[in-house]
């Protein structure tokens, strides 16, 4: 019996660390890739590089289109960290308006709230894009913050909604009987407790609003406000000759923020998945 469960556990661990190494072989390959030279990546199927050259980063760090990578840095900075604060305050509240208080047609508009989900986001491209036209905010990092404030993000409103509903509702009574409204019950009671959830929403709007490629496509059309995921298009159309080595520099630059912040928040993650608002 001992043996068989001993069997059984090395069998379990193989397949664990095989599944593991199929998920991090395109993460080794990228940064491998980034060490090699331009006809290397692709001509040869080794995983590491026969020649190791520095050349690819150092082409990078000169810019691309006559700007500086670190405006790119910049850049994503500002539209990502804009979504994260836009979108952390926005669904909280709205989370708390639909989990706490009473109003008329409440389940109505968060019926309609949650079937916006079901929507994609090519349906309502065009639509924003003309909005933002007529605005006068095209070229500009608004239309990819500005939807951030208005708690268009169902999902995450979802999610705060049912951590708020798990904390207890004693809580509340006992913030009117102390005099508080809902204003001070939400900023005193609510928001702590609902940390952990909000952290949660942090992580992913950050991450995907990083990535994120086709709106940043649609709505910025000058270098100097490119983000990285555009200014990688600079290393292919900049030239006639496409200069993969640095195309997998910088995307392995681009990939270092988003594994930092995970890294950095990841205790926060999963203590916003696994507990109970009462354990934020």
């Amino acid at each position: 019996m001992t043996a068989s469960r001993g069997w059984r556990r090395f069998a379990w661990h193989a397949v664990c660390l095989a599944m593991l190494a199929a998920l991090l072989y395109p993460i080794v390959w990228l940064v491998s890739s980034s060490f090699k030279p331009a006809n290397e990546i692709l001509s040869s199927l080794s995983l590491l590089p026969q020649k190791v050259i520095g050349s690819n980063y150092s082409e990078v760090f000169e810019g691309a289109a006559g700007i500086s990578v670190w405006r790119f840095l910049t850049n994503s900075l500002i539209v990502s960290l804009g979504s994260v604060l836009g979108n952390v305050a926005s669904c909280a509240l709205a989370a708390y308006a639909f989990a706490w208080l009473r109003f008329r047609l409440r389940g109505v508009l968060f019926a309609f709230m949650i079937g916006t989900i079901m929507l994609p986001i090519h349906v309502l491209l065009i639509p924003q894009y003309t909005i933002f036209q007529r605005l006068g905010l095209v070229d500009t990092f608004w239309p990819l913050v500005l939807p951030k404030l208005l708690a268009t993000d169902a999902f995450f409103v979802f999610l705060i909604v049912q951590f708020m509903r798990a904390l207890p509702r004693e809580l509340g009574d006992a913030a009117r009987i102390d005099g508080c409204g809902p204003v001070q019950t939400f900023r005193h009671i609510v928001l702590p407790l609902t940390k952990p959830a909000l952290v949660t929403t942090a992580i992913f709007t950050f991450i995907w609003s990083w990535n994120d490629f086709l709106s940043q496509l649609i709505y910025l059309n000058t270098p100097d406000n490119y983000t990285l995921p555009l200014a990688l298009r600079l290393f292919i159309d900049q030239t006639s000759q496409t200069s993969y080595g640095a195309m997998m520099a910088m995307s392995v630059l681009t990939l270092l923020p988003i594994g930092l912040f995970f890294f950095a928040f990841q205790r926060f993650l999963v203590e916003g998945v696994a507990t109970t608002g009462m354990n934020g």
